[in-house]
């Protein structure tokens, strides 16, 4: 697995990182815990030393899994973890300095490390300047419980005013073929200041897997697709024409449509790791297989104009959930 350095002031990790969300909620039940393990330990045999999770992951279940499968090699990976929700009252936000700072340190307990690689805001607050959340991780950079500052789903200039107090390392913006938002506007902000871009959900929150169809029943009790807007039925029969697009280039290639979607965001530049996370071992040694898929300018011209006569359908989130988004 070959590196990518995330930030000027350097995150060095491997080109695909590994996402253990799922492994704890978000798309189905918990994984049984020794399985869970088996997966995180497995994505660092196959050279991955980027690991992602969250405080609101499984509350709080999420760090405690992530931090026992990586203790016996902790010193060899990268710990990503986030702040922001207020887990007391739902999808609330908390971003108050006092509150980043108390779960700063229940998060270094849970994850069994002295110092949290990345600490992202997982969602801008907007009852808080981010200029006080900023200042709030200057502190803990000085104290070294924290290395590097992370934004997630930030505007550019959100970006830009927290990068002035505190540099940023990495923006973690839902990124994939099919949800485009950021290229305008976040992405050029990021070259510009030197900031590392992590692609959450790279794979269409499994859409672009292929392995999902309109007939896919969603648990809704577990599964958060099953209120997104992208996964009804007809939105899903709309969207075909993405996965045509990704068989066809996988034809090509010899390779797999989850294959093709994470090359393709490899290629788009040398600063963006994507983080596919998956709760079977054969679904992760097909992502680690997209670090050998290389799509060249013919391909990706290829990619992109075809995707420019396809208009996706449907939100990419719940409207609960895209309330809680930077704007």
């Amino acid at each position: 697995m070959r590196k990518r350095q995330l930030g000027k002031n350097g995150l060095t990790v491997s080109e695909l990182g590994f996402g253990c969300m799922s492994l704890s909620s978000g798309y189905g039940a918990p994984t049984e815990k020794k399985a869970a393990i088996a997966v995180i330990r497995a994505a660092y045999e196959g050279g991955v030393t980027f690991f992602d999770t969250a405080e609101v992951y499984g509350r709080r279940a999420n760090e405690e899994l992530v931090g026992e499968a990586l203790a016996p090699f902790r010193d060899r990976v990268a710990i990503a973890t986030k702040f922001g929700f207020d887990l007391d009252n739902h999808p609330g936000l908390n971003s108050r300095p006092e509150h980043i700072k108390k779960v700063a340190e229940a998060s270094l307990k849970r994850l069994k490390t002295d110092v949290i690689d990345l600490f992202y805001q997982h969602r801008v607050d907007p009852n808080v300047p981010i200029e006080d959340v900023a200042g709030a991780l200057k502190d803990l950079i000085q104290e070294g419980k924290v290395k590097h500052f992370g934004l997630s789903e930030a505007t550019a200039r959100t970006i830009r005013r927290a990068h002035a107090v505190q540099p940023v390392t990495a923006v973690q913006n839902e990124y994939s073929l099919w949800t485009r938002n950021w290229e305008a506007n976040v992405l050029p902000t990021c070259a510009e200041l030197g900031i590392g871009f992590v692609p959450w959900s790279p794979v269409g929150q499994g859409f672009l897997t292929g392995k999902i169809s309109e007939r896919s029943a969603f648990d809704s009790e577990s599964d958060l697709r099953a209120e997104f807007p992208r996964f009804t039925p007809e939105a899903i029969r709309a969207n075909q024409p993405v996965l045509d697009l990704l068989n066809d280039m996988a034809a090509r290639k010899q390779a797999t449509p989850v294959q093709i979607a994470l090359a393709w965001l490899l290629a788009q530049k040398p600063w963006i790791v994507p983080i596919p996370g998956t709760t079977k071992l054969e679904h992760l040694e097909e992502n680690l297989g997209a670090a050998e898929v290389e799509l060249n300018d013919t391909d990706l011209r290829d990619i992109r104009q075809a995707f420019a006569t396809i208009r996706v359908q449907g939100e990419r989130l719940s409207e609960q959930y895209m309330a809680s988004v930077d704007r």
